[in-house]
């Protein structure tokens, strides 16, 4: 019977060479954590890893002296992009050049002679308008070299299907009275006219008595120097489509005019 020192040694014999990898398997994890060491775990999905790509200096391989410009780097450059020299470039408009100088034209040439006994027309002065708006196209002045024309919708003086004047309405009759005033007219024109809907003659009376209170208003302002003429037109003289609320919304409308001084 083998002794027990005898079991022990050949159980220490065999067991020697796990019990070694054990101990340097726990040495070297050992040495990992203590160093901080990450050891990468390969995974199967993983993609090969490659070189790292360089990324190319663009401002040093591509300088230019215009920094508004962006260098294109390996980009294909557009015509003319290089500056003078390179096909396409063309001089900005101040840089021109020289003109070319001008076709001589023949005073005695047939084509520009009149008829016997035509003579030219007698010059003119043209009637030139200037018109001006705001946003919502409530307001509207048009002047020429004849007169001066304000055209306000209804909406902004009159409540709906109604002729006495709301609340904003005198301010914007006086601002028409001050022009009337600056300019010296003594003759006024104030005129009313209503949309399509609802029948003719009572389009015709509704403008006619809106066209009235913008008349009193302005005569309170200017005194009794100043006459005028007053008319309701209903829907005649549209400016706008009445099938649409929009179009119909512009021909309700009082139109004050009143002629330039000379």
């Amino acid at each position: 019977m083998a002794s027990r020192g005898s079991i022990a040694g050949r159980a220490g014999g065999a067991l020697s060479r796990p019990y070694l990898s054990r101990a340097v398997a726990s040495s070297s994890l050992s040495a990992v954590l203590v160093l901080g060491v990450g050891i990468p775990v390969a995974e199967a999905d993983d993609p090969k890893p490659g070189a790292t790509p360089s990324i190319p200096d663009i401002a040093t391989q591509y300088p230019t002296d215009d920094p508004t410009s962006i260098p294109t780097g390996q980009a294909p450059s557009l015509p003319g992009e290089k500056g003078p020299g390179d096909p396409g470039f063309s001089e900005p408009p101040d840089n021109i050049g020289d003109s070319e100088v001008p076709v001589e034209v023949d005073p005695g040439a047939e084509g520009l002679r009149l008829a016997d006994g035509a003579k030219l027309a007698e010059p003119k002065v043209l009637d030139i308008k200037f018109v001006t708006e705001d946003l919502g196209g409530e307001e509207r002045r048009e002047d020429s070299t004849v007169k001066t024309k304000f055209t306000l919708q209804a909406e902004v003086l009159f409540p709906k299907d109604s002729p006495k004047l709301n609340s904003g309405a005198k301010s914007r009759i006086k601002t028409i009275a001050e022009e009337i005033e600056k300019q010296g007219s003594t003759q006024v024109n104030v005129f009313g006219f209503t949309d399509d809907l609802g029948s003719y003659e009572h389009g015709r009376k509704l403008s006619k008595k809106r066209a009235a209170m913008v008349q009193r208003e302005l005569a309170a302002m200017l005194g009794p120097d100043v006459s005028f003429n007053v008319r309701g037109y209903s829907e005649d003289y549209p400016v706008a489509d009445n099938r649409t609320e929009e179009g119909r919304k512009k021909n309700r409308r009082v139109e004050v005019s009143f002629p330039k001084k000379d």
